[in-house]
C-alpha cells in the first residue's frame, strides 16, 4: 500500500467516524440552532451567543480565544503549522419575526432572517465532531465572526485581530432558500457581488411652484438623478458585469405648492465584477455631478464602500466540490451569482477559498426568501452542512 492509500484509508475511517457522531447528535444540532434563533443579538451584540459557543468548545477540551471586542471567537484544532480556516457568522438582523415556530424570537424586532443561526450551529458542530477524533492529519482554525449583517463587516475586525495568521485557504457556508436539503451549490468566480451604498443630499434656497424660474428646482433635480444615474451606469459600464444601481429611499418636501428646500436619496450600487467596483465612485461622482450642473441646485455626495464580490478560486471550489460529493451522488449543484453582499470576501482579499450555498428548502411549499420575516429553515441542512465542513477540514487540497 502506497504512502497515498495510507491517506485515502485515514481519511474514509475518519469520515465514518463523523458521520456517527452528525447521527448520535442531531437532536442537539437542533436544540443548538434553536437556542440561537430564539435568542438573536444584533452585530457586535453577540454576547451570548459567543459565551454558548466557547462553554460547549471548552467543554470538549478545547481552546477557544473570544475577538477583542468581546463578541466572536477563534478556536485551533489539530497540529500546528499551516491551518485550514472555517468560518461562520453569528449576527441577527434587526427585523421582526413572523414565522410562528415555537422556537421563533424572544427578542423584539430582531431574528435570524438570514441563516447565522444554522451557519453557527453547523460550525460549532463541525468543531466538536472533529475534536472527537484521536488525530487530525491538517491544522484547522474555527472562525466564529461577529458584524457581518453590518458594512463594512466584522470580518476586518477578525482579519485585524490576526483570524488569518498561519492561515492557507478558508472556507464559508451560506443557507439557501432556493436550493433542497441535501444540495450545496458552489461555483468558480464571483458568487455574491460587491455592494457600495450612495447617499445624495440636495440643498435649495426652495419657493413657489408657480415660479420655479426664480429658484432652483429640487424635486426636479431628485427626479433627474433617480432616472439618470441608473441609466448612465448601464450605458458606461459593460452589462456582462452584472452591475446596477437601485435607489431604495427618497425624501422631498410636504406641501403641494412649495419647491422644497432640502431632498436626499439613498440606493445601493452592486457589481459582480472586481474591477468594476474599484471604478464605481469616481464614476458616480462624474455623473451625478453632470446631472446636477444645469439644475443649479446644490449637492453633497456620500459614497461609502461596502464589500467587495466573493470570488471562488478554482482550487478551493474544487476542494469544496469533493466534500459536496461525499454527502452523496446528487448533492452537488449549480449556483448562481447573487447580487447581494457578503463580508467572508475580505478574507478571500488576503488568501484563497471558496464559499457554498446549503440547501435548506424542505423540496414542498413556498421558497422563502432570507431577509424576510417569514424565512425559516428545514433542519435537516444542518448534517448536510456538518458533513461538508468536516470534509473540508479532513481533505483541504
Amino acid at each position: 500500500m502506497s504512502p497515498g492509500d495510507d491517506a485515502v484509508v485515514e481519511i474514509s475511517a475518519a469520515e465514518a467516524a463523523i458521520d456517527r457522531w452528525i447521527q448520535s447528535h442531531t437532536a442537539d444540532l437542533s436544540l443548538w440552532r434553536r437556542h440561537i434563533h430564539a435568542n438573536p443579538e444584533l452585530a457586535r451584540r453577540e454576547f451570548g451567543t459567543t459565551a454558548f459557543v466557547m462553554e460547549r468548545l471548552e467543554a470538549a477540551g478545547l481552546s477557544p480565544k473570544p475577538l477583542p471586542g468581546g463578541t466572536g471567537l477563534i478556536c485551533d484544532i489539530g497540529p500546528d503549522g499551516p491551518r485550514v480556516a472555517l468560518r461562520a457568522d453569528m449576527d441577527a438582523l434587526p427585523l421582526q419575526e413572523n414565522t410562528g415556530a415555537v422556537y421563533s424570537s424572544t427578542v423584539p424586532g430582531v431574528s435570524h432572517a438570514c441563516g447565522h443561526d444554522a451557519h453557527t450551529t453547523v460550525l460549532l458542530a463541525t468543531g466538536l465532531a472533529l475534536a472527537s477524533l484521536p488525530d487530525l492529519q491538517y491544522g484547522v482554525r474555527l472562525i466564529f465572526q461577529p458584524a457581518e449583517e453590518v458594512m463594512p463587516g466584522g470580518a476586518l475586525d477578525a482579519v485585524a485581530a490576526g483570524a488569518l495568521d498561519g492561515v492557507t485557504k478558508i472556507f464559508a457556508l451560506h443557507c439557501d432558500p432556493r436550493l433542497e436539503v441535501g444540495q450545496v451549490g458552489v461555483r468558480v468566480g464571483a458568487i455574491t457581488s460587491a455592494a457600495d451604498t450612495v447617499e445624495l443630499r440636495l440643498d435649495s434656497p426652495g419657493g413657489h411652484t408657480s415660479r420655479p424660474h426664480l429658484t432652483t428646482d429640487l424635486v426636479y433635480a431628485l427626479g433627474t438623478v433617480i432616472t439618470g444615474l441608473p441609466g448612465m451606469l448601464s450605458r458606461r459600464i459593460d452589462p456582462r458585469t452584472s452591475t446596477v444601481m437601485v435607489w431604495g429611499a427618497v425624501v422631498a418636501g410636504q406641501a403641494p405648492n412649495a419647491i422644497p428646500q432640502t431632498g436626499m436619496l439613498t440606493g445601493t450600487v452592486r457589481t459582480g465584477d472586481h474591477e468594476t467596483w474599484a471604478l464605481l465612485e469616481p464614476l458616480v461622482r462624474e455623473i451625478v455631478t453632470g446631472l446636477l450642473a444645469p439644475t443649479g441646485v446644490r449637492f453633497e455626495l456620500h459614497y461609502r464602500r461596502g464589500v467587495p464580490p466573493v470570488v471562488n478560486d478554482p482550487a478551493s471550489t474544487h476542494t469544496f466540490e469533493k466534500a459536496i460529493g461525499r454527502v452523496g451522488p446528487d448533492a452537488l449543484a449549480d449556483t448562481a451569482q447573487s447580487g447581494g453582499g457578503e463580508d467572508f470576501s475580505w478574507y478571500l482579499e488576503r488568501v484563497p477559498g471558496a464559499m457554498a450555498r446549503l440547501g435548506v428548502w424542505p423540496g414542498t411549499g413556498p421558497q422563502l426568501d432570507i431577509h424576510q420575516p417569514t424565512f425559516d429553515l428545514d433542519e435537516r441542512a444542518l448534517a448536510v452542512g456538518v458533513k461538508v465542513m468536516t470534509g473540508i477540514a479532513l481533505d483541504p487540497n
